[in-house]
Formats: structure tokens, C-alpha cells, sequence
């Protein structure tokens, strides 16, 4: 009787949530939020849109990104000097130059290479968060929803060539889940207000199995009583930050990925960090940046690089690794996810298509900082038994074509008095003079992080932009005039000229399933690929079964700063996400195309097979790991 009342209690406390909403959307969720990217900056916003999506447009060679740093000198400084190439930092980069700010950014590695490639492919609002606000009676939480379900409306709108909706379904074994989840999820679209994607909706047993055939009547001890259907976004992450670096590039920011930060300049009398010493990792070259203030995005990173500043620096970040596998595209149909809010054990789980195969997962569990951190065989056998409770297939460990980690920076504030409360929003700090940390929060607010931390280091630096912020109607590279049938005009106006075995130059069909990848990728920039693949003899395709062309391979080193085979087969493409094995069996291939490309000596083709085949070690697919297949074999 007790439980019966509990869910009474919590469906009373939904409904009543849903009705405050509701009563208070006049005031709350009608009106147009008045941002700075309202604020008379028009002529501005057309001007930098321009620029960008310029057809004829080439972002600067790294080595004159790299010269424009040097030339950064003490008394001809940049405005601010970014460290960290992800989301967050390729945004701060975009944000500032857009407001007419001599900007700088370097990375260790490559853009995208940390966190920002090891996401879960959703832009979310946050219908847990939500939940909890409901609950906890937490209006903090609740605007931590707004909030994020207004930037996951901008990020698929300035991105629509690599970011759309995805429907996504819950599953309900009892006639309270489909009154309590469909319930909660209208109050979902309530909340989005004027940013909702689309409706979400009950679907019969029935309707539910035609939506997703895998999907099982049956469990253990509970049957199928109907599914609720939800929207939320869903991007090409590490495509999403490279066009963020590439859209900073043309509008005048020096990025620069292989990079990284060696040590702080300071201000021999005040003691304020004025620029740092960089050491260019493909070069061994180290040089100085000077810069007014240094933004601190280094994601998991940005302990080190506070500590760097002062040796003392409490930690802020609390690091949570999360696994994701990948499977193939016959677990989950194509268009439609399956998320489980809460399975036995208390924890989310989900499929979802991405990229034409399906990605499943995730784990929330404690880990330690590392360049390269490696999935479990644990963390992949739980998430392997998460979803076979909700699925008729049989799921196999020999089936994960790709198993990844990445590691969530949760933060701390550490100028807060009570430090146990760690935050799922971002902190912004500046706990040493000249260095302003960005750290926490999640991609799907990436650019209102960007805008508070462009915000404090203006702040910081006493610096005079000539504008406010507009990203939130700045469309990335390649986004601007893109429309989903944009494919056609590739498929019917180009070929694939291939090389064959025997050198013979032979055509072949840009089919749809390039045509499409190629558009989707580059948005309208494809056809600068496409012309690539039928004048040079590059368009034969990387791995079989996936639409990768060769042509890709010259076109990001030559536009995208693609300076590895990593770079390529990570964050340029998304292989070694998708396919393990697919991507080392490219690898040749993707080598002899950069070496032209870069002028590479046999030695450099060597070191790069060699970092590529250990970076691949990392993504335990079913070959690559050492594992004792029990119950799923």
C-alpha cells in the first residue's frame, strides 16, 4: 500500500509541476529571452556570416597561425590566449574573434581530442535534471533546464549540416510508467516552450514494435505495456568542434592544435600571468605568446594547467569516466533511439543510430586524469547487459565493433565555501590574476560557456571588444544555406574517379550513401570534396562499408588542419569510433595520401603507422580485447 501511495505521491508532484509550468508560461517561457545576440549587432552578425561561409573562403596554414603567435610580443599582445582545443575552447575562440578580439589558441593535442570526441552524441536539456528539480522542489535544477534546452536549439540550428532531432523512445512495463513518463516528458515540451523540437507521444505495444523491431515484448517477470516517444538532439561531436575551430580561423582567431603550453609568462612586479611558453609538438619548436588574459578551457586538463600558474591551486575537478560500445545498425533501426531512464540497478542506459551503426551505453563511475583513457571489460559487459534486458536480439561481445572512455570534468568551485557539492553546470574563475578557468558544464551548452568566459576575461583584461556576443545566430562553416537535400546536387553532378589496382583510371557512381555522408560532413563545402574526388583520382573509398573517400584525406589536411593519421581517423572522420578494425585496415592508405599532402620522409609514414596502430589499442573492440566471453558470447 505504501508503494502504491509513493507513486500516487510522485505522480501528483509531476502533475502539479506540469500545471505551475504551464500557469506560469506567460511570464516564463513566451516572451523572447533578451540575450546580447539581440542587441542591434545585425550589420555585425552579416558581416562575420559572410566571411564564413564564403565559398571561396580557406582558413590560414597552420604555419601562419603558428607565426601569428610568435609575432604576439610583449608590447604588441594578443587579447587572450586560449588553452584547450575542445568544445568549449575552439568556442571561447569563435566568440571572442566574432567580437573583434586579437585572439589566440593552442592545443596539445588535436581540436576535439579529449572529451569533446568521447560524448554521447545527444544535445540534451536534461530530462533527469528536470526530474530532480521536480522532486527536490529545486529551481536551480529547473533552470539549469531552460537553460540548456534553449542552447540545444542554437546548436542544431547553427550547425544543421552535422546536428538534428532525434526521436527517442521509452519503454513502460507498467501502466504507472506510461502515466508517470508521459506525464514528465510533456512537461519536458512545456519547459522547452518555444526551443521544443517536436511533440513527444504514447505509442501502443504495437506502434512501439513497428517504431523499433528489436525492442522486446517480454522481460523478466514485466511485459511490454506501451513506449513514450521524446525529442532531443543529436550532433557529430568531433566534426562539430573542428568546425568551430575552423569558423574561429575565418574570422581571424590563430588556432593551432599540436600544441601545447610549456609554462606561464608573468608580470615580473605583479605577478599576473601575461602570455606562456608554447612548444610546437610536430616541430619540437618552442616560441612565446603574449596575450592580456589566458582562458583556461582545458576540460579534464585544467588542473595542470592552474597548477602550472600557482603550484597550490586546489583541485576543481572531479573526474567521471563514461564507456560507450558500438554496434551494428541491426540493434537499433535507423531514426529512433531507445533510452531506459532507470534500469534495475538505478542507472540510464541507451541506443542509439549514430553514423549508420549503433552506439550504446553509458557508465558513471570514478576515474583518474589520462591523455588516453581505456574502457574496462567490465564497464563494457554492464552496459552489454543493460540493454540485453530490453532487446529480442541476442547481444554478442564479438558484435562491439568499438568501445571507448571519456572522462566528464564535474567541477568544484574552488573559491566556494562548501566544496561537496559538485556541480553538472560550468564554473567560471579567475583564482590567479591574468588566468581565467572554464571548466564543467556539458557540450550542449558549449556556447553560453564560451560567452561567460569571453565575458570574465573581457572583464579580466579591461578589453574592448567592438561588439556583444553573437554566436547565437552565427551559423559554423559549411552550415549556412545547407538544406537536407542538399545531396542531390552532389550525387548528380559528380563522380567518383578511382584508381584500380593496376593503375587504371576508372569512374564510378557518387552514390547516395556518399553523396549524403559528404554532405552531412561538410555541409556546403562537399562539393569542394566531391571536385577532389573527380580531379584527382581520390574517389575510392577508405574502408568497405563505410562512405569515407580518400578525397576526405587530402581536403582536411589541406582545409582542416588534419596534421596526423589520428587526427584523421578520429576527428576528421569518426572510423575509429565506428569500426575499429575498418579504421586500421584504412590506415595505409590514410598515410600515403597525408604524406603527399605533408611531405612526409618514410621515417614520419613509420612513426605515424606505429602511433595510430596504439591509439586504435585503446578502443576495445571484440579483436583488439583480451576478454573471457561468458554470457555474451
Amino acid at each position: 500500500m505504501s508503494a502504491t501511495a509513493t507513486r500516487l505521491r510522485r505522480i501528483a508532484a509531476v502533475a502539479t509541476a506540469a500545471v505551475a509550468v504551464t500557469a506560469c508560461s506567460g511570464a516564463v517561457l513566451l516572451p523572447p529571452s533578451v540575450s546580447s545576440n539581440d542587441r542591434g549587432v545585425g550589420p555585425v552578425v552579416e558581416s562575420m556570416r559572410r566571411t564564413i561561409s564564403d565559398p571561396n573562403a580557406i582558413v590560414p596554414s597552420r604555419s601562419v597561425q603558428e607565426s601569428t603567435l610568435i609575432g604576439a610580443s610583449s608590447t604588441s599582445p594578443l587579447d587572450i590566449l586560449v588553452v584547450g582545443g575542445g568544445a568549449t575552447g575552439c568556442g571561447v575562440a569563435l566568440d571572442a574573434a566574432t567580437r573583434g578580439l586579437r585572439i589566440g589558441l593552442v592545443e596539445r593535442e588535436d581540436f576535439s581530442s579529449g572529451t569533446s570526441s568521447r560524448s554521447t552524441k545527444l544535445i540534451h536539456g536534461g530530462v533527469r535534471y528536470l526530474e530532480k528539480a521536480v522532486f527536490n522542489l529545486d529551481y536551480g535544477q529547473l533552470k539549469l533546464v531552460f537553460h540548456a534546452l534553449e542552447e540545444r536549439k542554437q546548436v542544431i540550428e547553427n550547425a544543421p549540416h552535422l546536428c538534428h532531432a532525434l526521436p527517442c523512445m521509452t519503454p513502460c512495463f507498467n501502466w504507472f510508467e506510461v502515466v508517470y513518463y508521459w506525464m514528465g516528458l510533456k512537461m519536458y515540451d512545456l519547459v522547452a516552450g518555444r526551443h521544443i523540437l517536436h511533440l513527444s507521444r504514447y505509442y501502443s505495444v504495437q506502434e512501439s514494435i513497428e517504431l523499433f523491431p528489436t525492442l522486446a515484448r517480454k522481460g523478466k517477470d514485466k511485459s511490454l505495456r506501451g513506449t513514450v516517444v521524446y525529442y532531443d538532439g543529436q550532433m557529430n561531436d568531433s566534426r562539430l568542434t573542428v568546425g568551430l575551430a575552423c569558423s574561429a580561423a575565418l574570422a581571424g582567431a590563430a588556432v593551432l592544435n599540436h600544441a601545447e603550453v610549456v609554462s606561464f609568462l608573468k608580470d615580473e612586479g605583479s605577478e599576473r600571468i601575461i602570455g606562456a611558453k608554447i612548444r610546437d609538438n610536430l616541430s619540437g619548436q618552442e616560441f612565446e605568446t603574449y596575450a592580456e588574459v589566458v582562458v583556461n578551457a582545458a576540460g579534464p586538463f585544467c588542473d595542470s594547467v592552474r597548477k602550472m600558474a600557482n603550484k597550490d591551486a586546489q583541485p576543481m575537478i572531479c573526474p567521471s569516466s563514461g564507456v560507450h560500445v558500438v554496434l551494428p545498425d541491426y540493434y537499433s533501426p535507423e531514426g529512433m533511439g531507445l533510452i531506459v531512464p532507470k534500469t534495475k540497478d538505478g542507472r540510464v542506459v541507451f541506443m542509439l543510430p549514430w553514423l549508420g551503426r549503433t552506439v550504446a551505453g553509458t557508465t558513471d563511475s570514478n576515474t583518474s586524469i589520462t591523455a588516453l583513457p581505456e574502457p574496462h571489460e567490465d564497464e563494457i559487459q554492464f552496459i552489454l547487459d543493460a540493454i540485453c534486458d530490453y532487446l529480442n536480439v541476442k547481444v554478442r561481445r564479438t558484435d562491439v565493433l568499438s568501445a571507448w572512455s571519456g572522462i566528464r570534468p564535474l567541477a568544484m568551485d574552488p573559491t566556494a565555501k562548501n566544496t561537496e557539492s559538485i556541480s553538472r553546470d560550468h564554473v567560471v574563475c579567475e583564482d590567479f590574476p591574468g588566468l581565467v578557468t572554464i571548466t564543467g558544464g556539458k557540450w550542449t551548452t558549449y556556447r553560453s560557456m564560451a560567452e561567460d568566459a569571453v565575458n570574465a576575461a573581457i572583464k579580466s583584461g579591461k578589453l574592448s571588444p567592438r561588439n556583444e556576443c553573437i554566436t547565437g545566430n552565427l551559423r559554423l562553416v559549411g552550415g549556412d544555406g545547407w538544406e537536407s537535400s542538399s545531396f542531390t546536387v552532389l550525387a548528380q553532378q559528380y563522380v567518383r574517379m578511382k584508381k584500380t589496382h593496376g593503375g587504371k583510371v576508372v569512374p564510378g557512381v557518387m552514390d547516395t550513401a556518399s553523396a549524403k555522408h559528404l554532405s552531412h560532413a561538410y555541409g556546403t563545402l562537399a562539393e569542394r570534396v566531391a571536385t577532389i574526388a573527380q580531379n584527382e583520382t581520390l574517389g575510392k573509398r577508405l574502408a568497405h562499408g563505410y562512405p569515407y573517400l580518400e578525397a576526405e584525406v587530402a581536403y582536411c589536411a589541406r582545409n582542416e588542419y588534419c596534421e596526423s593519421a589520428i587526427d584523421f581517423i578520429a576527428r576528421r572522420s569518426s572510423l575509429a569510433f565506428l569500426d575499429t578494425d575498418a579504421a586500421g585496415r584504412a590506415l595505409p592508405r590514410i598515410i600515403e595520401i597525408l604524406a603527399k599532402e605533408h611531405n612526409w620522409d618514410r621515417s614520419r609514414q613509420k612513426q605515424e603507422m606505429q602511433k595510430a596502430r596504439e591509439f586504435l589499442e585503446t578502443f576495445k573492440s571484440s579483436k583488439n580485447a583480451q576478454f573471457h566471453d561468458g554470457k555474451h558470447k
